[in-house]
């Protein structure tokens, strides 16, 4: 076997390996299963009880506390304040002032017009609630039914509807001097500005500590549980990422002061601490520069998955006022605005909530550049095509240098038949012999793979990109394309919608045979890439190089239409760089001839 062809077999060999392993570890997610969760009447998590600084907690509050107390309306009779924003449907609940209703207009849960909007956040006692509230932990000389905890009835003080230029304010006096107001304000994208303040009427100090809680009551529904993508706490504490997924958390060490599974840190300059799912966001952010303390923590007894920020005790001396302010992101991660809550509202390397991986070096510039093509171009699937050209023309001195080499290996076969026939058996001397005729002919013969190789994490990258970035969520590109983040819905076994019968899911196991158009269309290109140059005269390695493109098109045939294009787009560079590099170096490859030739029975050997 020559030189040119070990080389070529054991990069088609690697990337094939490490596809396969891929596949295994990163299968295509399959659709969430639904699941029944009963309707839950349990109150919010209870509000920190007594301690300087203590820590909200979901354990049930001493007797006689705010949270326990019987004149607090049910959820569902407490009155609301509706929230209207060009981005959101939704209402605060005057129980505990809670944000616990929102729906996001901008994204459907389908395709279909008229599908239900995704519903970010829902109150206490419906399914898989999830909400964010806020309150004072009492401190020293303060009872805990003194301050606002989960069940307090708030009233309105001024402003009717929540939206972009009308702050709501809610007030609520304790009957022993102290008032406490709470303003409400949000911006036109996704982020809450909640301003606590205490105004101390009597004649003794009190100490207490502002807090935030966000809590979802179970695992949410649509979790993908695919490890490729984070769901779970997401948090920044002094510049330190940490990621807990929402099965780690019944792991976590028991704090005996929390009742519950928890993992605290002590932010002293900056950071923020919230859910993160696939696409989804909710975040603690306490001001920067602000001490805070940052808890992630599980109650297995109530099964709530909880985060809070913890801000410094404050004293509020008689007569005087004291306040504390924390935003509030809930949302989509979308990349534009969360850059612009980083880089102009100061939220520290906020862009981190966005999973960008192992390989964040190079997911975090080919998703900036895939961003500026779409916004250029206007279709996120021509713009994973320009983004293709980018980078194949990045890669060209070093293809260029590989298809050259390649080239004049082709030029070098006579004299490697030669060397062979001198060298008998002798395998060290024909060693010798070719690695003298390389060097003199100045050859690489190990420069074919390395294309091959610089597109491994490339395409792993862009894998990434495409899975998690909500800019490639139902995004349209041509014709049935409709959602690039989704396999080609099209199937040759309906013949491409021509038979009116369904075909497989895409999480049953027949669905790697429900070939789409794109998988088809990536078949041909790497078959056609093929051509190039005539097939190997051993007939095993005939064999591999003539099936390598068909079984590549029904293992890609179930991922993301985006990524597909982008592997159509690569082949059909690349094919175009080597024939126009080859030519350039005297060697004509006859394509047609090629593909005539492949059609031809090769005569078995006689051994007679």
């Amino acid at each position: 076997m020559d030189e040119n062809n070990k080389n070529l077999i054991l990069a088609t060999a690697l990337s094939l390996i490490v596809l396969l392993v891929w596949m295994y570890f990163f299968p295509p997610p399959e659709p969430p299963a639904p699941t029944e969760v009963a309707p839950t009447t349990e109150v919010a998590p209870a509000a920190p009880a007594t301690g300087v600084a203590s820590t909200p907690t979901q354990a049930p509050a001493p007797a006689g506390t705010a949270a326990q107390t019987n004149a607090a309306p049910v959820e569902e009779d407490a009155p609301r304040v509706a929230i209207e924003t060009p981005r959101y449907n939704g209402s605060l609940s005057l129980l505990g002032g809670r944000i616990d209703t929102l729906d996001l207009i901008d994204y459907r849960e389908t395709l279909e017009p008229e599908s239900d909007l995704v519903t970010l956040l829902s109150p206490v006692g419906s399914d898989n609630a999830y909400y964010a509230l806020y309150g004072w932990a009492a401190g020293a000389g303060v009872s805990p039914e003194n301050v606002p905890g989960p069940n307090t009835l708030w009233a309105v003080e001024s402003g009717e509807t929540l939206g972009p230029d009308s702050p709501v304010m809610l007030v609520w006096e304790n009957g022993s001097g102290l008032t406490f107001r709470r303003e409400i304000a949000v911006d036109s994208d996704y982020m809450f500005t909640v301003t606590q303040t205490v105004t101390n009427t009597g004649d003794a100090a009190a100490t207490m500590a502002p807090y935030g809680i966000i809590a979802r009551h179970g695992e949410p529904q649509d979790l993908s549980g695919f490890f490729i993508i984070h769901e779970g706490v997401v948090r920044k504490s002094d510049g330190e990422l940490q990621e807990i997924d929402y099965n780690d958390m019944p792991d976590l060490e028991y704090s005996e002061r929390l009742g519950a599974r928890a993992e605290i840190q002590e932010v002293t300059e900056s950071g923020w601490v919230g859910f993160t799912d696939h696409y989804w966001m909710t975040t603690l952010i306490p001001a920067p520069g602000t001490p805070f303390r940052s808890i992630a923590k599980y109650d297995a007894r109530r099964d709530i998955y909880q985060t809070d920020a913890v801000l410094a005790t404050q004293t509020v001396a008689p007569g005087a006022t004291i306040s504390a302010t924390t935003q509030l992101f809930a949302g989509a991660k979308e990349w534009e605005t969360i850059r612009a809550y980083q880089n102009e509202g100061g939220i520290e390397r906020f862009l981190d909530s966005i999973d960008w991986g192992w390989f964040f070096f190079l997911t975090k510039p080919i998703f900036a550049v895939l961003h500026w093509l779409n916004a250029l171009i206007g279709n996120m699937g021509w713009a994973i095509i320009g983004l293709t050209l980018i980078i194949k023309a990045i890669l060209l001195p070093l293809a260029y240098k590989s298809y050259v080499s390649m080239a004049k290996m082709k030029e070098l076969q006579p004299e490697m038949e030669k060397l062979k026939e001198r060298a008998g058996d002798d395998k060290q001397k024909m060693q010798m012999e070719m690695m003298k005729l390389y060097k003199d002919n100045k050859v690489n013969p190990a420069s074919g793979c390395l294309p091959i190789l610089m597109q491994i994490p490339i395409f792993f990258s862009l894998y990434k990109v495409i899975f998690v970035t909500i800019e490639l969520r139902h995004a349209p590109w041509v014709g049935w394309i409709q959602d690039l983040s989704a396999p080609d819905p099209s199937s040759i076994l309906n013949l491409f919608g021509l038979f009116p019968w369904d075909t497989p899911d895409p999480g049953s196991i027949f669905f790697i045979f429900s070939l789409g158009v794109l998988p088809i269309i990536l078949g041909i290109s790497m078959w056609l890439q093929q051509k190039l140059n005539p097939a190997p005269t051993d007939p095993t390695q005939a064999m591999i190089f003539a099936w390598l493109p068909w079984v590549f098109m029904f293992m890609l045939g179930s991922f993301a239409s985006g990524l597909v294009i982008y592997w159509i787009a690569n082949n059909l560079i690349t094919f175009s760089q080597q024939y126009a590099i080859m030519r350039s170096q005297g060697y004509k490859p006859d394509v047609f001839g090629n593909i005539k030739s492949g059609f031809k029975k090769t005569p078995k050997d006689s051994t007679d």
